[in-house]
């Protein structure tokens, strides 16, 4: 509809308003708007002319608005539509025939939705929109509209609990978004100050009804959850009509709210006709007092749980130190520790006991073990050489022979040869004689001994 062409507006007009002919023939004129200079302009009938041709070949649309000036002038109402979320306006006249079907009358507030087609009027040079149809949108058409946008949203699902974030327990800074001097404003702030003294506020006063309610309320929005300090934000406003809460239900503040990293408090007040912010906020509360109380906690509540706590813990201190002095006493008054030598003493007297029995076991031990060695001491004395020895027998060995080589029978030693004859002690030199008779197994043992070898 906007769109601007250059077809036509190179036409020569030489006529001026009147009917007569211009100052200047046709064939003079600039065929096109972007050849006119100073020194050949168009006449201002010209522009005109084109503006009206240009504006009037835009077709008829649906607009909404809202009616804020409206005068009748015979069979023509004048009106003045402003949009409902921005501050912008524009002229519009409505024939009686039109006014005459409306369903109810339409005064200064009421919104409506027109079909308009643009016009302008040469002689002033001026926009309006000549309004073909109207009918104004009741609290029934409203409401569709917002429920059928809370269904939408809702699909989308920013209105579900996984996307609410949690109030901090104790917040150190409050923003709060609310009216210029509202009762909403001091509701909260009397209620946060008098539950916690401590608590801080950083308070936007914005218009919370109106064309520009959404637009400083999304700003405001911006500005405090870019706020370092704020750990969480109220938007308060003290309740209203269906369409003075309709900034609250706009599309956009509602996805402004859903986006905001710190959690938002709804506080409208309005329990009939809830708007889309109560849903999507993290918190909903039912009045801006009831806000204050759910945001900061009560300072008399919470030394109150302090006091309960601490008597809570002495009492279990008290109850812990008496029984484990009751449970310390009953262990003292046993006899290991009320006589506590009595058990060292029988350890004494045990230790004392395996040490007399281990003392005996190895004295008979060794006492064993001696005679056993006495005895093994007098079997090998009794077979050794020096015992035979002893009981007068000689060992008789060769002098010149073999070393050690001892004689077992007269023919070792023929006569001649040199004895050494051992005894139990020490030894003598002998000469063999040859041998002798054999007088072993004669009666008498007193023959004087036979010269010769010995045998043994």
């Amino acid at each position: 509809m906007e769109e601007r062409t250059s077809e036509g507006w190179g036409e020569g007009q030489n006529a001026g308003p009147d009917g007569s002919s211009g100052e200047r023939p046709a064939s003079t004129l600039p065929e096109r708007a972007a050849d006119t200079t100073p020194e050949n302009p168009w006449p201002l009938h010209v522009l005109s002319r084109k503006l009206k041709e240009h504006i009037e070949r835009s077709p008829q649309v649906w607009i909404e608005g809202q009616v804020i000036e409206m005068n009748r002038r015979g069979q023509t109402a004048y009106l003045t539509l402003r949009d409902v979320d921005a501050e912008i306006s524009l002229p519009a006249s409505a024939w009686g025939t039109v006014m005459a079907r409306l369903r109810e009358p339409v005064q200064r507030g009421s919104r409506v939705v027109a079909l308009v087609k643009p016009e302008m009027w040469l002689k002033t040079g001026r926009l309006n929109m000549a309004v073909r149809d109207m009918r104004p949108v009741g609290l029934g058409d409203l409401l569709a509209r917002i429920e059928n946008l809370r269904q939408a949203l809702g699909g989308e699902g920013l209105f579900s609990e996984s996307r609410k974030k949690p109030l901090p327990l104790l917040p150190h800074r409050i923003g709060l978004i609310t009216g210029r001097d509202s009762d909403a404003k001091k509701d909260v702030l009397r209620n946060a100050a008098l539950r916690w003294p401590a608590v801080a506020f950083e308070i936007r006063e914005v218009a919370v009804q109106g064309v520009n309610a959404v637009s400083e309320v999304m700003a405001a929005l911006r500005e405090l959850d870019s706020h370092q300090d704020v750990d969480v934000i109220v938007i308060a406003r003290g309740g209203g009509s269906l369409e003075d809460l309709l900034p609250f239900s706009n599309e956009a503040l509602v996805r402004a709210v859903s986006d905001a990293r710190t959690p938002v408090v709804s506080a409208i007040g309005h329990e009939a006709d809830r708007p889309i912010l109560d849903d999507v906020a993290d918190l909903r509360a039912s009045t801006p007092t009831d806000a204050a109380k759910r945001i900061v906690p009560d300072v008399a509540e919470e030394l109150l749980r302090v006091r309960q706590c601490r008597d809570r813990i002495d009492r279990q201190v008290r109850l812990f130190v008496e029984r484990e002095s009751e449970r310390l006493a009953s262990i003292r008054s046993r006899p290991v520790l009320a006589a506590p030598q009595t058990m060292v003493q029988g350890r004494h007297e045990e230790l004392e006991r395996l040490r007399v029995r281990s003392h005996a076991a190895v004295s008979g031990a060794v006492v064993r073990a001696a005679d056993a060695v006495a005895h093994l001491r007098a079997q090998v004395r009794a077979l050794s050489p020096q015992q035979t020895l002893d009981r007068g027998y000689s060992v008789v060995q060769i002098l010149d022979g073999p070393a050690a080589a001892v004689v077992r029978s007269p023919g070792d030693a023929p006569a001649g040869t040199a004895l050494r004859v051992r005894l139990a002690r020490g030894t003598i030199a002998a000469h063999s004689d040859g041998e002798l008779p054999d007088i072993t197994h004669r009666g008498d043992q007193t023959a004087p001994a036979q010269k010769g070898p010995s045998h043994e």
